[in-house]
Order: C-alpha cells, then structure tokens, then sequence
C-alpha cells in the first residue's frame, strides 16, 4: 500500500519520503519486531488491521503475521497522518481509496488537501502562541534583570 510519488515540503521542493530504516536486506517482521521498530503496540497494529486501516498482513505457515517493508512504509505514512490530526475514519477512508486504485486518485488528493489546511491552520495557531510566549519570556526576563540591577 505504499505509494512512490513525490511529496511537498514547507519549502514547496519535491521529494520522495524519507525510506523507514530497518535492517538491511530483511522484508519480513514479526509484530513484536514491528511494534519494537514503530513504537506502536501489537495491540494497536491488530487493530489497524481489524478496521481496515492496514492492508491484509501476511501470515507464517504457523498464523503468526509477517509484516513487510511496504507495511513499514505504510505504518509510517499513517504516523504522519496521526500526526496531524485527521480522524482515524477518514484514515480509514483514505486507506480503502488506495486500494480501489488510481480511479480515486481525486479523492484522495482531496482528503490530503484538507488535512493540509488543518495542519497549516494549527501551525499558525501555534505560531501565535508561540509569540506569546516568547514575550512573557521576554518580559521576565527583563524584569528579573532589572531587579537584579536595582
């Protein structure tokens, strides 16, 4: 379920996803190797799996799940998402469009557009309330100068 196109960086550039690093040469995990390696709990993971949200996860001839490095890339894409906020529903939806194909392609684009104006909307939130703070810093920081000097 991973997809190759280029992503926009804040600076508008072109690149490819920085690759999730695992060990050289080995394409199959077992959940506790992934839950070590993403810092999501099996838990989590089978409930990503349960809501659809991972595409179908491999099995060892005993049942045991054997995760792949595309499920890795997968699971890093979706962090980023958590990242930003969007509800694990439309996560979801996002997920079932990647798998109808490149029909969907509008779609999705538009899920990531609007993701994308939550995210630009919460960083100038944030942004303010970092001015904010960097004032009253400041300001104490003053005052404590000046008493010092007083």
């Amino acid at each position: 379920m991973t997809e190759t196109a280029p992503v926009r960086t804040a600076f508008c550039a072109k690149q490819p996803p920085r690759a999730h690093p695992r060990p050289e040469g080995q394409d199959h995990y077992t959940i506790s190797e992934v839950a070590a390696h993403t810092g999501l709990t099996a838990y989590t993971l089978r409930w990503y799996e349960r809501i659809g949200l991972m595409p179908y996860v491999g099995r060892s001839h005993t049942g045991q799940r054997r995760f792949r490095n595309s499920d890795l890339d997968w699971l890093a894409f979706v962090g980023k998402l958590r990242l930003t906020g969007m509800p694990v529903a439309d996560m979801v939806r996002y997920a079932e469009l990647l798998r109808e194909g490149e029909h969907t392609f509008e779609e999705r684009q538009e899920l990531l557009e609007s993701t994308r104006r939550d995210v630009r909307k919460r960083i100038a939130e944030l942004q303010d309330t970092l001015a904010v703070l960097d004032y009253k810093i400041d300001f104490y920081a003053d005052a404590r100068r000046a008493s010092e000097r007083a």
